[in-house]
This record gives structure tokens, C-alpha cells and sequence, in this order.
């Protein structure tokens, strides 16, 4: 049953750049997209760059209420690199000293960019992931508790509130309440889950459809291959209707198309959000409204030949 969404509060007007993250644009997809109506919600619009800056906003905001951050504690904890850039971003403005662990095959430019923030990285192994890192995250916390704040975004459940309260929200009144599928990749899965609860409360009818690699090796920064990957705390495996899994030649191919065809730059995540989404619109009745996100934009990964490769004079 239908029921009308509480409009989001208000920015503050207090001027601080954590005011500007949130209530993103939700575009269609015009020229790739055939049968229903797609959307895309542009999260690489959000300061910092990534859908990333709410949850560590929410994160840092319940950490400071409950006096763990500040004192000279420094924020720790694993990212492939867009949770960590939020973090630097916001540690950066209050003046928190910041430490990410990052497996060594996430992009230049998110290492650089964690790096112009003023962060502190830890490199792990690219062979261990996601996984390696939050490990080394872990080792650290647990070893030096009075120096760390360990953020622990993938069992924090500030994660799933952030969209729970805001993603989830802003869609529904995007939409006005007419979406019918909801589809997003699972990483630490607070998007998913948090935007996910939100819309089943809003309308029980929604479907939710969950994104995930193909395979354990991938190359889709910021996804978890969940049968074989350190299961968040936070994810919620009865919410999907349906997981869909996307290989990474598929996902970066459709990063290309949106670039090339709908002047949308994203990374590969993005591209698996969508090429699920246009398989989802391609059985769905026509008069559906599928959402989706774009966890980023692709200027973090020019230096990735799979993006820019081709189409040189």
C-alpha cells in the first residue's frame, strides 16, 4: 500500500559543504534504454564525487554524537576507495586526521585523490580486494583502539540509515511514488538495503533487484561477489527479489556506451547498475519506472584503458 514520503529536512543553512550531499538529479536514459523507463540517479554529483559521501557523512555525524571521533583519534577503516575520499573530504573540514586501507588495484585517481584530501593510505593486497583491506582495518583497530575510531562502514548501521532516510526518500519524491524496480549493486550493500527498505515501506508492490560480479575476480571497484566475499553485517539477504549478476566486460562496456551514447560518464559499477537495470526493462510491462544509480562518475578511472580505449585519431 501506497503512502505519502515525508519530505527530506531542509539543508542547513549554516553554509558547511556537508549541506550540499544529498537530493541528487534522477535522469532517463533516452538512447540505450528500450521498453520501460530508466532512470539514473547521479551520485557523482555529491561532494567528494560518490553516492559514498552519505553514508560517511551519517557514519561520522553518529560517531560524534557519541563522542568517539575527536580527542586526537583518527578515523579508520577500509574502502575501495569512494567511502575513504568521503571520509578525507569530511575529516578534512573538521580537522580529523583520516587512515584508509586500499587494495592496490583501486584506481590511480582514487589513491590520488584520497591522498589531495590529506589521508593517510595503507595498501593492501590486490589479490585479497575488499577483503584483504578490511582485514588490515581490523588488525589495526584492534591493536591501537585508543588511537583509531574504526568507522567499520560495512557493519556500521549508520550506513543503511543514510539512504533509509535520505536516498530512499528523494527517489520516492522524485518518482512521485510512481517507481515499480528498484536496482543497485551490492558492495557494502547500504545503499541497496538502506534505499531498498525505504521504498518496500513506501509501496510493498516495488521490486527490489540486487547487482553483483559474475565471478569471486572481477574488476568492478566497489562490488562484492557475496557467495565468496566477507559478508557486510548490514546486508540484508531477504530484501531482493532478484540478484542479478554481471560479468566486468559487460559492466565496463556499458560504462563506454553511457559515456559515448548518453553523455553520462561512470565507472564500472555504474555500467553493471545499468546493464542489470536494461535487462530488468527489457521483461518488464512498458509502463514500469525503473531507478537506478550511478555510484560515481568516470573521471576516477581515465586512467583505466577499459574506459577511454578506442576512438583515438
Amino acid at each position: 500500500m501506497r503512502q505519502n514520503a515525508r519530505e527530506p529536512e531542509r539543508r542547513s543553512r549554516s553554509g558547511r559543504l556537508e549541506d550540499a550531499i544529498g537530493n541528487t538529479p534522477l535522469v532517463p536514459l533516452r538512447r540505450i534504454a528500450g521498453g520501460a523507463t530508466v532512470l539514473v540517479k547521479l551520485e557523482g554529483l555529491n561532494p567528494s564525487g560518490s553516492v559514498k559521501a552519505r553514508a560517511a557523512l551519517e557514519i561520522v555525524r553518529a560517531a560524534e554524537r557519541a563522542g568517539q571521533l575527536g580527542a586526537g583519534r583518527t578515523l579508520l577503516d577500509s574502502s575501495s576507495g569512494n567511502t575513504g575520499i568521503a571520509y578525507a573530504m569530511l575529516c578534512a573540514e573538521r580537522g580529523v586526521a583520516c587512515e584508509i586501507c586500499v587494495p592496490a588495484n583501486a584506481s590511480e585517481e582514487r589513491k590520488k585523490l584520497l591522498l589531495a584530501y590529506g589521508a593517510t593510505l595503507v595498501i593492501t593486497p590486490a589479490a585479497e580486494g575488499s577483503d584483504g583491506a578490511i582485514r588490515e582495518a581490523r588488525r589495526r583497530a584492534a591493536a591501537e583502539p585508543a588511537t583509531y575510531f574504526y568507522a567499520d562502514q560495512y557493519n556500521n548501521p549508520a550506513n543503511v540509515r543514510a539512504h533509509e532516510e535520505g536516498t530512499g526518500v528523494e527517489i520516492w519524491r522524485q518518482t512521485r511514488g510512481r517507481i515499480t524496480h528498484f536496482v543497485a549493486g551490492l558492495g557494502t550493500s547500504g545503499t541497496f538495503v538502506g534505499t531498498g527498505r525505504r521504498l518496500r515501506r513506501m509501496n510493498s508492490a516495488v521490486r527490489l533487484i540486487a547487482v553483483q560480479p559474475a565471478s569471486p575476480f572481477h574488476g568492478i571497484e566497489g562490488l562484492k561477489h557475496m557467495p565468496t566475499a566477507i559478508v557486510p553485517g548490514i546486508f540484508d539477504a531477504t530484501l531482493a527479489d532478484e540478484t542479478l549478476a554481471v560479468a566486468t566486460e559487460e559492466a565496463q562496456e556499458m560504462a563506454r556506451r553511457l559515456g559515448r551514447e548518453e553523455g553520462l560518464l561512470a565507472g564500472a559499477s555504474g555500467g553493471a547498475n545499468v546493464a542489470a537495470a536494461l535487462r530488468v526493462a527489457a521483461s518488464a510491462p512498458r509502463d514500469s519506472l525503473i531507478v537506478t544509480v550511478l555510484p560515481d562518475g568516470g573521471d576516477r578511472y581515465l586512467s583505466e584503458p577499459w574506459l577511454t580505449g578506442g576512438g583515438a585519431a
